[in-house]
């Protein structure tokens, strides 16, 4: 079995880790804590933390063009400035539905932030949605019927969407327009458990393959683009949430992690949990796109 060797990059347990996203222009990591409502920045050259308090969760988010990043929160997504510490809302969605909040989102090839839902609730039911939300502000829903939205991700060359359900659990695989947004020939191309692990959030690597953290089994799953599981890696923290490619020529992995409500006793097995860790990759990653004109 391959592995990879893992470390924290900075020695602080987040209760709801998501949504890293790799900023070559800071040479910077940023992400969410959802819980804690955080925005969060760590330099990868010296380990520096930085945080932004919201007055609701933070979901996920992306770079923008300018510098400043687009950011899911419970229902609204807002284009924030970090050096003025700044916000404006350009859309709000599903605010006639208080069961459901945001969730997984990711910049497309086509220069739009997309992003979908969840149902929030303990009992939870298939009401959630995926969107694109254009730069203009323009939300368009693109899928119905999930649980939970999660696992975007899009292709090297950008002709592939991949989405999950952590709920399904599957992943899918979209034709990707990206000149349009449009997506078309839908097919589920994994259908997954527990053991395996539920899938969270995903990353594209440069050929062409599909990983998907896998929240309920701590590992780190690599499917090709047709579905089949290539590589299992397990992972030092009990529930990875999402991974991403960043570094010098994207050769660095980093992958965020679930503290919040973690049974006591996969704490102390997994006392790691809630780290944000990464390891030199065996594969090289797919670059990230960046909103468009913001």
């Amino acid at each position: 079995m391959s592995t990879i060797d893992f470390k924290p990059l900075v020695d602080t347990r987040f209760q709801l880790g998501e949504g890293p996203v790799y900023d070559e222009d800071r040479d910077s990591l940023w992400f969410c804590d959802i819980v804690a409502r955080t925005l969060n920045r760590i330099s990868l050259s010296n380990k520096q933390l930085e945080s932004w308090d919201f007055p609701s969760e933070v979901c996920s988010l992306g770079l923008a063009r300018s510098g400043k990043l687009v950011i899911a929160l419970r229902k609204e997504v807002v284009i924030f400035d970090p050096d003025q510490g700044t916000s404006e809302t350009i859309a709000t969605i599903e605010p006639d539905m208080p069961e459901t909040r945001l969730n997984d989102g990711k910049v497309g090839p086509d220069g739009a932030f997309w992003v979908g839902s969840m149902d929030d609730r303990s009992t939870k039911e298939p009401i959630a949605s995926l969107y694109r939300v254009d730069p203009a502000g323009k939300v368009e829903r693109k899928v119905d019927g999930l649980v939970i939205s999660n696992g975007l991700a899009f292709s090297a060359d950008g002709m592939s969407l991949f989405h999950s359900d952590t709920r399904g659990p599957w992943i899918d695989r979209w034709r990707f327009d990206k000149a349009t947004g449009t997506i078309t020939e839908r097919q589920r191309i994994a259908i997954l458990d527990d053991t395996i692990g539920r899938p969270d959030g995903g990353a594209t690597d440069a050929e062409g393959c599909y990983w998907s953290a896998g929240v309920s089994a701590a590992r780190l799953n690599r499917f090709s683009a047709e579905g089949k599981l290539i590589e299992s890696y397990p992972v030092p923290v009990a529930s990875p949430t999402m991974p991403c490619f960043g570094g010098p020529g994207l050769g660095t992995i980093i992958l965020t992690s679930l503290r919040h409500q973690r049974p006591q006793k996969l704490l102390e097995d997994y006392p790691l949990t809630g780290s944000v860790v990464f390891a030199n990759s065996p594969v090289i990653g797919a670059p990230v796109s960046r909103f468009r004109n913001i």
